[in-house]
């Protein structure tokens, strides 16, 4: 909700009041409790000043964009450390003082992250490629089975030392590829290539090409890792999945079993919902999370 108040601030400063006061009537209470008579409050605030226009009104000529989540298992080395940093992780959020509880948090989440997709992402430690992960090896399964099929295809990950990993995968393969990421010369150099072009994979940094960037060349979308704001990957896959596109899209989300991506995974719809809910004006809206609900996040 303070991605409403800080739009609003900036679009038309005052509408919806100081940010403190707006955090105690709506954010806090939206979060906590899902009171749907208050978020209709807010999106009758809201309505005058937010236009919404789906997609699907504004290109009704646009194929159709297909979402799948494709799960893995952690190898068996790969559980046996995910384990360990998840005693470690919890014991260091719970022994943090309330000053330092969220940073702590979130470096431990990061860690957990890295390990969710390939040991080799972790700083110091040193693992043979075979117990690295599943996760480039199913990718590889995927690619495989896509280029067969005649599709071209985006790979979506927010570590860079995990995309520069898939290379690799790529020359072993025979697959041409292109490459961006945040330190990449003349971007659009490298787009007009693949969109020119003939490789059939893409690989981007989300961060450096999840907006700005037309791709319609691609019709598959595949996301290693998932991030907190679903909008930030809807934006990533809607790179492929815009005017211009002539085939469906399918959109696939690697997702570990077990793991902190399966909350993570939770949480997004926990946000899309919210966020439905205030903007439609109806709707129940999910419970916030709590701290409890955070230290959760390293069972």
């Amino acid at each position: 909700m303070l991605d409403f108040w800080s739009i609003m601030e900036f679009a038309l400063p005052g509408y919806l009041g100081p940010r403190k006061p707006f955090l105690e009537r709506f954010e806090k209470p939206l979060r906590k409790g899902g009171d749907p008579a208050l978020a209709r409050r807010l999106a009758r605030k809201l309505k005058p000043v937010v236009l919404r226009r789906l997609k699907k009104e504004v290109a009704k000529d646009l194929p159709d964009r297909i979402e799948q989540v494709r799960y893995c298992d952690l190898a068996p080395k790969q559980q046996t450390i995910y384990s360990q940093l998840l005693q470690e992780s919890r014991s260091q959020v719970e022994a943090a003082d309330d000053g330092r509880k969220r940073m702590v948090a979130l470096t431990a989440l990061l860690r957990l992250r890295q390990a969710c997709c390939d040991l080799r992402l972790l700083p110091g430690l040193q693992v043979e490629d075979k117990d690295a992960g599943v996760k480039l090896d199913d990718l590889q399964n995927l690619l495989a089975e896509a280029i067969a099929g005649g599709h071209r295809v985006l790979v979506f990950s927010q570590f860079v030392q995990l995309l520069q990993g898939i290379v690799p995968i790529l020359l072993e393969n025979h697959w041409d590829y292109c490459y961006l990421d945040g330190s990449t010369k003349k971007r659009g150099e490298v787009v007009e290539r693949f969109q020119e072009g003939d490789a059939p994979v893409f690989l981007i940094s989300l961060k450096a090409g999840g907006v700005g960037l037309n791709l319609t060349a691609a019709d598959t979308v595949i996301h290693l890792d998932p991030w907190w704001n679903p909008a930030v990957e809807a934006q990533a896959t809607d790179r492929a999945h815009r005017i211009g596109q002539k085939n469906v899209v399918t959109s696939y989300k690697f997702i570990t079993r077990g793991t902190v991506e399966e909350k993570i995974l939770a949480l997004q719809d926990e946000k899309k919902k919210m966020m439905e809910a205030v903007i439609d004006g109806g709707g129940v809206l999910v419970p916030g999370l709590e701290e409890e609900e955070l230290l959760d996040l390293f069972s």
